[in-house]
């Protein structure tokens, strides 16, 4: 079947669930590209849409077979009777950069001035031109063509020859009420469908809405462009999947950017940070506004810089477009591109003398208090040279460690390639393959062989299925003190600091090792007093939300939700003996509370044993082959130099907190737990059996996810010990294979086993459910990280809690209560030091070792 045909084919499957079809791969550009040699040419206007509207751009490998075309075209080498030299530049202008910009440099000195006129043009809107840049300088100096490029990017006319926001925007209501987290957005089991957007915008809210698609088509027929409007908007993972979904159903096309939109405006009492800076870095326009007033179908007028929104001619509500460079942001089609464009700027006049430039928004700028700065804040301020940073300020960070999960793999590789990129910039760029390992999708499978080439040949280091969860590796390999990101709303690092993030901007920083933010306020949590018998980490987690309930700082209902900790950095002190892998219990719970980031205040000694084991590991990644062993080799050289002189960043006692949380653990005597359905309904479980609304029997009980960690299996084997078979289904899932090596080797896999448990590889399980699943409308007792409806299970009642409790829940099938629960983990207590030993690689022989790691 020729190409025309079978395209064809294809377009038309694809029309009958209302989509596009997929660009053209690399073989098919091949293909086109000998049909459009041939003279004549058929289907000539068929076959130019394929080529102008339907290749990736970037780096894609596609592009390179339309860019090699068109170069050829250019320089007399290939002849198309259908396209000149002169239109080849204009093509070759559509692709951003990566593949195209050679030729289009090299054109600015071609015979034909025509040529060379029009590359100027397409270059002076190229922004992604990298280290040609210093090709275009050179130029310039005795290349007219050049010299207009170079001219152009110091006047910025890339930004201002593009529309501005409105003074008004008219819009229809698409109204989503209560919450909408990114499982409803991006729904989990569809995950391998994300990096091929507008299937996978197919299952955008069909578990919260019936007919959504068929709402928003409804919606359409008004005239208005749609925002989307809800009451707390996009909680939960770090998903641009979300985002894209939303820009493919309310958004704009980008020329010559196939399958993939723009735009949008995303209107919520509150809009989630991660979200929120999704958003903008996507080209929406988020507003954080009261949308008490909003419903389906209205016609509203929303006033971007006067900051009202008005219906039928009357205010119904009123915003502050935040941050003030946002107007800015969407006018260069989101955020990433305005910092490229504006960096480009900025060089170009710096090569030709000229002043700072007046044509962006600068960000403003808090003045300084004169007052010390909270333990993030100085770790934000060295990746910046600076001693610290204001809440409010500005700031591009250097970003020395990212990661990226499996399921946003395949969209941070179409990122990747957007962005031109052929290397890493960050120092380390981690891919993990944890969400998908154990029940991979033929697409998973293709997946979990093309991406860590594409990663490593980047200089990234690329995991193995079955290797286990992304943080629980990511964290050994972070250095103290610094500043990361990753692709997972859990990447939250427990001795340094790091912003979660979508795909494209974990692609922008692992592409140019910096990220832009906006910095948050603190809020510190301060726990004093004793840890008291039967209390776990797992129920200090619990006791943050639990805490500021009491204290009015947080509510459960959405509807004028209260949440003192959403979007601002979580500070937790009071626990500085904590080991590295204990306090990342406490630094990943806070994606439950909506933070952007946090820190862990802990003594020097945990972190110094913690990075002599990472080392051993590091060094023995290397041994069975890992790569990039550059990369990994890099690292363990910059944790050897910290090591030589270890010393920690502490926060100033007169630092300033938006909130000051004090826990006194002395009071906390018995668990606390999150409640069906949310992570933020918290009790304790005295107060769950005294609740006759909330469930008691429990059916399944998962033991896994980066919420846990070898010793939490070793609790969980303890308390089965000797009790025959448990009375609730169990899961186990470690999180690496270390562990799995490790706790098999001690004996607990034959506890596991008689208790009757389901034993999986190591990785997310059923966190995410996106494989395996909990029957349906089962109550489960879970260690997981959070708890939406439908993410386990369709119509599951899952609660969150510690290993300790949901051992005992297995055992018996229900909810113990306060003193069964204490007379089984009582005997813990005698056995810590046994059962809450942790993993030092530097401890262990080199044979032993090499079976862990291998």
């Amino acid at each position: 079947m020729s190409l025309i045909s079978q395209y064809r084919a294809h377009t038309e499957e694809r029309a009958q669930s209302g989509i596009p079809p997929l660009p053209l791969t690399a073989e098919q550009a091949g293909e086109l590209v000998a049909l459009l040699k041939e003279n004549p040419v058929q289907e000539q206007e068929y076959l130019l849409d394929l080529l102008l509207n339907h290749i990736s751009p970037g780096v894609d490998d596609a592009a390179f077979e339309k860019a090699s075309f068109l170069d050829a075209v250019i320089a007399g080498e290939a002849s198309c009777a259908v396209i000149s030299p002169v239109e080849a530049v204009r093509i070759l202008g559509t692709m951003l950069g990566g593949y195209n910009v050679k030729p289009l440099v090299d054109a600015l000195g071609n015979a034909d001035q025509g040529v060379a006129a029009e590359a100027a043009l397409a270059l002076k809107k190229t922004l992604l031109v990298y280290d040609s840049f210093d090709t275009v300088v050179s130029l310039s100096k005795t290349n007219g063509f050049a010299k207009e490029v170079l001219e152009s990017w110091a006047n910025g006319e890339w930004f201002t020859s593009l529309p501005t926001l409105p003074e008004k925007m008219t819009l229809t209501v698409f109204k989503v009420a209560g919450e909408t987290n990114t499982d409803d957005l991006s729904p989990a089991g569809e995950a391998f469908t994300r990096s091929d957007i507008p299937t996978h915008a197919l299952s955008m809210l069909r578990s919260k809405m019936d007919d959504p698609i068929g709402t928003i088509a409804a919606l359409k027929a008004k005239g208005h462009p749609l925002a989307y409007v809800g009451d707390v908007v996009g909680t939960g993972s770090s998903r641009k999947s979300g985002i894209n979904s939303v820009q493919w159903h309310l958004g704009v096309d980008i020329p010559a950017v196939p399958n993939k939109r723009t735009g949008s405006v995303i209107i919520g009492s509150i809009v989630a940070p991660i979200f929120f800076n999704t958003a903008e870095d996507s080209g929406a326009l988020p507003i954080q506004a009261d949308v008490t007033s909003m419903e389906t179908g209205d016609v509203i007028d929303v006033y971007p810089f006067k900051g009202t929104i008005e219906k039928n001619g009357q205010q119904i509500s009123t915003f502050t477009l935040e941050p003030n460079t946002l107007a800015d942001e969407v006018r260069a089609g989101g955020r990433i591109t305005l910092i490229i464009g504006r960096n480009l700027t900025r060089k170009a006049r710096k090569v030709l003398g000229l002043g700072d430039e007046t044509i962006f928004s600068k960000p403003d700028q808090p003045a300084d208090t004169g007052k010390g700065y909270t333990l993030a804040q100085k770790m934000i301020g060295k990746a910046c040279g600076l001693p610290g940073v204001r809440p409010g300020m500005y700031v591009e960070a250097e970003t020395l460690t990212v990661g990226s999960q499996d399921t946003t793999g395949p969209m941070t590789r179409d990122e990747i390639k957007e962005l031109a990129a052929l290397s890493f910039s960050s120092d380390l760029f981690m891919q993990s393959f944890c969400h998908t390992a154990a029940y991979p999708k033929p697409s998973d499978v293709q997946m979990h062989r093309t991406l860590p080439y594409f990663i490593m040949s980047r200089g990234g280091v690329a995991l193995k299925p079955g290797d286990g969860v992304i943080h629980t590796w990511l964290n050994r390999m972070v250095l103290p003190d610094t500043l990361g990101t990753g692709g997972d709303s859990h990447t939250r690092f427990p001795i340094g600091v790091s912003f979660p993030a979508g795909s494209g901007l974990v692609a922008f920083a692992g592409v140019t090792g910096t990220m832009p933010l906006n910095v948050p306020e603190s809020v510190l949590v301060r726990f004093k007093g004793d840890l008291q018998p039967g209390i776990t980490l797992r129920d200090l987690v619990n006791a943050i939300p639990y805490v500021a309930i009491k204290k009015g700082l947080l509510t459960v209902e959405k509807k004028g939700k209260k949440n003192i900790f959403a979007g601002t950095i979580l500070e937790i002190e009071g626990l500085p003996k904590l080991k590295v892998e204990q306090a990342f219990e406490l630094s990943d719970a806070s994606a439950e509370r909506s933070s952007a980031a946090c820190t862990v205040r802990l003594d020097k000694e945990p972190v110094i044993e913690y990075l002599e084991s990472n080392v051993k590991l590091l060094e023995q990644m290397i041994d069975e082959g890992y790569g990039d062993a550059a990369t990994i080799s890099r690292r363990i050289g910059k944790m050897k130099e910290w090591l030589a002189d270890p010393q920690l960043l502490e926060p100033d006692s007169d630092a300033e907190y938006a909130a000051v949380i004090e826990i006194d653990m002395t009071e906390i005597k018995e668990p606390i737990l999150a409640c069906p359905n949310d992570p933020d309904d918290v009790m304790t479980l005295s107060e769950v059996l005294a609740d006759p609304k909330r469930p008691k029997n429990i059916d399944e009980v998962f033991v896994g996810s980066c919420m846990t960690n070898i010793g939490h299996f070793r609790a969980l084997g303890e308390v089965l010990r000797g009790k025959g078979h448990a009375k609730a289904k169990l899961w186990v899932v470690p999180p690496t294979k270390m562990d799995l090596k490790k706790l098999a080797e001690e004996g607990y896999y034959s506890i596991f086993g008689t208790a009757g448990a389901r034993a999986e590889i190591p990785g997310c399980s059923l966190c995410m459910g996106n494989q395996a699943r909990v029957a349906d409308n089962a109550v489960v007792f879970s260690t997981s990280t959070r708890n939406f409806d439908d993410r386990m299970g369709k119509g599951a009642q899952v609660y969150l809690g510690s290993a300790e409790l949901a051992a005992v829940c297995a055992l018996l099938g229900q909810l113990p209560d306060r003193e069964q629960y204490m007379e089984i983990v009582g005997g813990l207590t005698k056995k810590s030091d046994k059962v809450y030993r942790y993993l030092n690689f530097h401890e262990i022989g080199k044979e032993e070792l090499q079976m862990l790691v291998d």
